[in-house]
């Protein structure tokens, strides 16, 4: 039954029926060749979504689009700029460290990209970067929006395991700073090469002005992840105190939401949410039935005879995930995946929340990656760009983003700093 239901699902994908629908078919084909009653399918669709940290998903996905109508990332931009504006590249380097402010609460790639690169993309262009430089920067660097915490990947791995929500986000950290690290250092030499960035300061306004413009939008982050280390309010609750920090700032203080404006965020947050909530609940059922076919037992004895320790273990995985992100939505690979190698991982002594980081970061390059890397396409509607004219100039982003995370995966400490000093 199980063979069944992965080869169908495999069809599915080669005929081009989208991921979430592949994983329902496949999962009442399972059903029907069981012959189960099809009551089995709404009980599990119901019990996937009954999960209280779900709750945040939604509100996460609002408050950062909230955030991109209201202005706030526009002020985190100037902010950024006024940082590291004056430094040879400091306009490519303020696109990496806006979209880490950035993703601090959005918690989404796609919006991250969306929100900075309408502001960042046009300005680089200005000043002479190349566009498919502009364009692949952009993109890469807003994977930061699943790595940084809060992060909807990380809380769907966190609901497909019953790992920690907390503890994950707190894993996240370290990784996401040590990447921003990295393509801060590739751009500036980039820059520096070929010459671009030279007159990036003109137009920036002083640090202390642009300060005063932006702290409201600054506080934002510290409030979320304050409240959320400092036991204030959980990770849910952080989600719905970001969306009402965004209406009051956008709506009362910028004055930037009007009914119409707010009549399109909430449409595009609805649309976001219903397509992860559409594979957490064919997710369910598929999941549910691969565990009574004993499926997740069999991975794990053949994966503990294939893989000899857990160094060659986290390689295999790295080279699977990185394959499967390529072609496989983050969210939908996450829900589906999560569950069958955790145990896996865990009987190689890999701790649950360094597994989920090392796995988001993995999958978050699928997002930059073709032949269905999300962050591309937004990006190159952005900066009105091929795919094809970005590959040469994405690459060394790519290799840079993967020497971090080969570095994560075999220094759990960057991971698990932070959760020590926190949860003991």
């Amino acid at each position: 039954m199980s063979q069944l239901m992965i080869l169908s699902m495999l069809i599915f994908f080669v005929v081009s029926v989208p991921v979430a629908v592949s994983i329902g078919l496949a999962a009442l084909i399972g059903v029907g060749y069981e012959g189960m009653t099809w009551l089995v399918v709404a009980q599990q669709i119901y019990a996937a979504l009954d999960k209280y940290p779900l709750v945040a998903v939604p509100f996460f996905i609002l408050a950062g689009n909230l955030m991109e109508a209201s202005g706030i990332s526009e002020r985190m931009v100037e902010f950024a700029k006024s940082l590291v504006g004056g430094v040879q590249g400091g306009l490519a380097i303020s696109c990496v460290l806006t979209c880490m402010i950035f993703a601090a609460v959005a918690g989404s790639s796609v919006a991250t990209t969306f929100a900075v690169g309408a502001i960042l993309i046009p300005a680089m262009l200005k000043h002479g970067y190349p566009r498919p430089f502009a364009a692949s920067l952009q993109a890469t660097a807003a994977e930061l929006g699943v790595i940084i915490p809060p992060s909807v990947p990380m809380i769907l791995f966190a609901v497909s395991t019953d790992t920690s929500v907390g503890e994950l986000f707190l894993a996240g950290v370290g990784p996401g700073i040590l990447i921003v690290l990295a393509l801060m250092f590739y751009v500036w030499l980039y820059a520096k090469r070929h010459g671009y960035g030279k007159n990036d300061g003109v137009g920036r306004l002083p640090v202390g002005q642009a300060f005063r413009r932006a702290w409201l939008a600054l506080l934002m982050p510290v409030i979320i992840l304050g409240g959320i280390y400092g036991g204030v309010f959980t990770p849910t609750e952080a989600s719905a105190v970001a969306v009402v920090y965004a209406l009051v700032v956008g709506g009362f203080i910028y004055r930037r939401l009007d009914l119409k404006t707010l009549s399109h965020t909430f449409h595009r947050s609805v649309i976001s949410t219903a397509v992860i909530m559409f594979i957490i609940a064919n997710a369910g059922v598929f999941g549910f039935l691969l565990n009574r076919a004993g499926v997740p037992q069999a991975l794990g004895d053949w994966l503990s005879m294939l893989f000899t320790d857990k160094y060659m273990f986290l390689l295999g995985m790295n080279v699977a995930l990185f394959l499967i992100g390529m072609f496989i939505e983050t969210s939908a690979s996450v829900v589906v995946l999560a569950p069958l190698l955790l145990p896996v991982a865990m009987q190689f002594g890999v701790d649950p929340a360094h597994f989920g980081v090392i796995m988001v970061v993995n999958l978050a390059l699928g997002m930059v990656t073709p032949p269905f890397g999300v962050n591309l396409f937004a990006a190159c509607t952005v900066a009105q760009i091929s795919i094809e004219r970005l590959i040469r100039t994405l690459i060394p982003f790519v290799l840079v983003t993967f020497g971090c995370l080969m570095i994560i995966t075999y220094v759990p400490q960057i991971s698990l700093y932070l959760k020590g000093l926190v949860y003991g």
